[in-house]
C-alpha cells in the first residue's frame, strides 16, 4: 500500500509535527493511515493500554491518525541513561541495557523484524506516514541504519526532505544532505519541505528556485511558524524561565528530565504561568512547585544538591510552598532511595531531600501500567501510566495520596502517592496525571484561592488536543502541494 518518509535535515527540524499533521490530512481525506518510527530516541514515553512502552511523538501522531496508540508505531525505544548508555526497549518491553557502541553493532539484528512488521502495517492502511531521526547525512552511522535512509531502501519508501529555516542556513542544510548521499538514497528524495518560516515567501523564491536547479529535487512548500497547544517533540522544548501570568508554576530542570509533557496540560489555563528552574538563582517563590519524572533519579537528586536547589527546594517548604513530585521527583522528596543492583548508578545508596516519609528501593523489573483511580478522601478521579522501577514504602509521617482502583484493564485496590502531614508536600507515581480535567482543575483552583483568584472550571486537554491537531494540518495543507504529495505516495487526491 502507499506509504511517505519525512527526514530532516537535523533533529529538532519538525518530522514529528509534519507527520502528526500529515496523519491528520490523509484522515480527514477519508484514508486509514498509521504514524511508523521504526527508531525514537526520548525520554518521554508513554504506557500503551496492553502495558506497553513507546515514544511520545508517536503518540501524537496516533490521535493525528484518530488511532489509539500502539508500540507497532514505535517498535524501538531508546532511552538515555547517560551520554554513552541507553536503555532498549523492543516492542513495549525492556530488552537490555547497553552502551551506544554496542547498540550500534546489534542494530542490523532488528531488520527482518522491522520489514516484517512493516509489512503487517502496510496490509492494515492505506498510508503509512514514517518518521526518520535526526538526518540521513549523518555518514558515520549510514552502516546498519534501520531509521533514515536504511529503512526507507528496507520497506521501499519514497522520502521528503525538511529543513528548519528558523534555524538559520537551511539551503546550505538541505543542498549539504542530499550532496552527503549515495546516489540510490538521493533518487528517493522526492521534495522537499522548508519549515517554520517567518515572513514573505516571495522574497524567499528565489532560493527555493535556485536549490531545485541544484538538487533537481523540487520544493513542495513552506510552512510558516506557528504556535500550538500541542506536546513539544524531544530536543525541541523551550524551557521558559520567565513567570508571565497570575500563577507561578515552577519545574526543576533536571539534567535527565523525562516525560516532561506531564506538565503540558497545565499550559492550556489561561492564567498559568509554566516555567523552568535551571539554577539556584531563578528559583524565585513560585505558587507550585513540581519535580518531574527522571531516567537517572539518583544522578540527578545528586545534581540538584550539588548546585543548591535542594537547599532551595527545603527552605520553600518550610515556607509552605507547594511542592508536587512525579515518578522520579516523587522519589526526590523521600527519605532514602536504594539501588542495590546498580541500576542507575554506583551507589548503593543515596539520602532523599527528606520531605515525604518514604523509602524507594530500585528494583531489576520495570513497572508498565495504564491505571485510574481517586484522590482519597475526594473522590476526585484520576488517570495516567505509571513506568518505574521503584517501589515506595510509606512511613508514619505520609498518608497516601491516592487510590488506584484499575490497573491496564484489571480491577484493583491499590494506594499510590504520599502527602505529608502538612499537606503542602506530594508526590505520586502517575505520569500524566494533570491531562485529566478534574485533577487539574483541583490543584489550580486550591493555587487560585490562596491568591484570592476566583475558582474557574477547566477545559478537556484532549479536546483541546484534537482542535489544535485539526489547525495544524489546515496550516500544513495549505502550505503544501498536497497533489504533488499524493502522486509521490502514489494514489489519487480525494476530493
Amino acid at each position: 500500500m502507499a506509504k511517505i518518509m519525512i527526514q530532516g535535515t537535523a533533529s529538532s527540524v519538525g518530522k514529528s509535527i509534519l507527520v502528526a499533521a500529515l496523519c491528520r490530512i490523509f484522515k480527514q481525506d477519508g484514508y486509514s493511515v498509521c504514524p511508523y518510527k521504526s527508531q525514537n530516541m526520548s525520554l518521554n514515553s508513554y504506557i500503551t493500554l496492553a502495558g506497553k512502552e513507546m515514544g511520545r511523538a508517536q503518540v501524537l501522531q496516533a490521535y493525528a491518525s484518530k488511532l489509539e496508540p500502539e508500540v507497532y508505531m514505535n517498535p524501538i525505544l531508546l532511552k538515555p541513561t547517560t551520554d554513552k548508555s541507553c536503555q532498549v526497549i523492543v516492542k513495549g518491553e525492556v530488552y537490555k541495557n547497553c552502551s551506544a557502541k554496542d547498540y550500534y553493532s546489534m542494530k542490523k539484528e532488528f531488520a527482518p523484524m522491522l520489514k516484517k512488521d512493516f509489512e503487517e502495517l502496510e496490509n492494515k492502511f492505506d498510508i503509512v506516514v514514517i518518521e526518520g531521526a535526526g538526518s540521513p547525512a549523518e555518514i558515520n552511522l549510514r552502516e546498519n541504519d534501520i531509521v533514515n535512509m536504511g529503512l526507507a531502501e528496507l520497506v521501499d519508501a519514497p522520502v521528503i526532505l525538511a529543513g528548519d529555516i528558523d534555524k538559520g542556513g537551511v539551503f546550505a542544510s538541505l543542498f549539504g544532505t542530499v550532496m552527503l548521499l549515495e546516489e540510490n538514497e538521493k533518487k528517493r528524495i522526492k521534495g522537499t519541505i522548508i519549515n517554520k518560516f517567518r515572513g514573505d515567501v516571495d522574497i524567499l523564491k528565489p532560493g527555493l528556485s535556485m536549490l531545485e536547479e541544484r538538487i533537481n529535487i523540487p520544493c513542495l512548500g513552506v510552512v510558516p511558524y506557528f504556535n500550538l497547544n500541542l506536546e513539544d517533540e524531544d530536543g525541541a522544548v523551550e524551557f521558559n524561565t520567565e513567570v508571565n501570568s497570575n500563577i507561578d508554576i515552577a519545574v526543576i530542570k533536571l539534567p535527565h528530565i523525562s516525560n516532561f509533557t506531564d506538565i503540558d496540560a497545565l499550559k492550556i489555563e489561561e492564567d498559568v504561568s509554566l516555567r523552568y528552574i535551571t539554577s539556584s538563582e531563578n528559583f524565585g517563590n513560585p505558587d507550585l512547585l513540581i519535580i518531574p519524572g527522571s531516567k537517572n533519579t539518583i544522578g540527578d537528586l545528586i545534581y540538584i544538591r550539588e548546585n543548591g536547589i535542594e537547599k532551595k527546594i527545603k527552605e520553600y517548604a518550610e515556607n509552605h510552598g507547594f511542592i508536587f513530585g512525579i515518578c522520579g521527583g516523587y522519589q526526590m522528596l523521600g527519605d532514602l532511595i536504594e539501588d542495590p543492583f546498580k541500576m542507575e548508578t554506583e551507589f548503593l545508596s543515596v539520602k532523599g531531600i527528606g520531605l515525604l516519609n518514604i523509602d524507594t528501593t530500585f528494583l531489576d523489573s520495570k513497572v508498565t501500567t495504564r491505571v485510574k483511580g481517586n484522590v482519597i478522601n475526594s473522590k476526585i478521579p484520576v488517570y495516567g501510566y505509571e513506568i518505574h522501577m521503584g517501589v515506595s514504602k510509606f512511613g508514619e509521617k505520609v498518608k497516601p495520596l491516592i487510590e488506584i482502583i484499575n490497573k491496564n484493564g484489571e480491577e484493583v485496590l491499590i494506594e499510590d502517592g504520599a502527602i505529608n502531614e502538612e499537606k503542602n508536600v506530594m508526590g505520586t507515581y502517575i505520569h500524566g496525571i494533570f491531562d485529566g480535567r478534574e485533577f487539574r482543575e483541583y490543584i489550580i483552583n486550591s493555587l487560585r484561592e490562596k491568591k484570592g483568584i476566583k475558582r474557574k472550571k477547566s477545559v478537556v486537554y484532549e479536546d483541546i488536543r484534537n482542535a489544535e491537531i485539526d489547525k495544524l494540518a489546515d496550516i500544513v495543507r495549505d502550505s503544501l502541494d498536497m497533489n504533488k504529495i499524493y502522486e509521490i505516495i502514489g494514489i489519487e487526491e480525494k476530493v
